[in-house]
């Protein structure tokens, strides 16, 4: 190997997988110190959970990895299909039929009974961290991955892409529910954590992943909510989920704007 392909293998390390894991390293801790050590969903503290929202999920989990990904499509290391960013028409109607499943699921398993809105409010209580799970873990530190590891071929990076990010978002589940989260949640987490990847890899639609990994969430981890979420989702837990949405819109009309992905007809 000469000097310059070191020099453009260190470059690539350090943009591709160096700065996104020191990220997602850096949430991992804003996660446990803003909601796992202090038991935010495990005891009634509405203000908590919005000051968690916008600190952990919004700023760090949505708006930081924005910078990378700016960087990596001037490189062109990735494009708006590969973070799962695409057409509005397109969204809403992956949307929906993502709705359409997971609603079927909760029909058939839902943790709570019969009580399909305390499903609904748990999945507005976990939407916020499900949105910054998949903007770190898929959109931000996958699509990276990947980009590293391409030259190997589609099946080695969407392989190795799926088993790191389901591994990262099942500690993630560990760092905002570390002081009450028992050992046997963790292969749940796992499971669903490769089931949002394969979904992510396969569809590359972020807003259809995040409801996915919501839902995911409220069933490995219903047991460990507070009722009180349950029984009604407060003014502070709907404007925290409203934000992270809102967030996540701007953060796509930004990038619609700025970073367009043109197809080159083949004659």
């Amino acid at each position: 190997m000469t000097g310059e392909q070191s020099q453009a293998v260190r470059s690539a390390s350090m943009r591709l997988l160096v700065i996104p894991f020191a990220l997602w390293s850096a949430w991992m801790l804003e996660l446990f110190l803003l909601a796992g050590s202090v038991h935010i969903f495990s005891r009634s503290d509405p203000p908590g959970i919005f000051v968690y929202t916008l600190i952990a999920c919004i700023i760090t989990g949505l708006v930081a990895p924005l910078v990378c990904i700016r960087t990596a499509f001037v490189s062109g290391a990735v494009n708006m299909f590969q973070i799962g960013f695409r057409s509005y028409r397109r969204t809403l109607l992956t949307g929906v039929l993502t709705c359409c499943g997971i609603y079927g699921a909760v029909i058939v398993f839902n943790p709570f009974g019969t009580d399909r809105l305390a499903f609904a409010y748990a999945l507005v209580l976990l939407l916020p961290t499900a949105i910054a799970s998949v903007m770190m873990c898929w959109v931000l530190v996958g699509t990276h991955v990947q980009a590293f590891v391409r030259s190997g071929g589609a099946i080695i990076s969407v392989s190795v892409g799926i088993a790191v990010t389901g591994m990262l978002y099942s500690i993630t589940t560990f760092a905002y529910f570390s002081p009450v989260l028992e050992q046997d949640v963790f292969f749940p987490s796992l499971f669903v954590g490769i089931v949002s990847a394969f979904f992510f890899f396969a569809v590359r639609d972020v807003y259809s992943t995040s409801l996915v990994t919501a839902a995911g969430s409220v069933f490995c981890v219903a047991d460990l909510i507070n009722p009180l979420y349950l029984q009604r989702a407060g003014a502070y837990v709907w404007i925290s989920s409203g934000l992270a949405v809102c967030t996540l819109i701007g953060i796509h009309w930004y990038l619609s704007r700025n970073f367009v992905t043109i197809k080159i007809p083949v004659n």
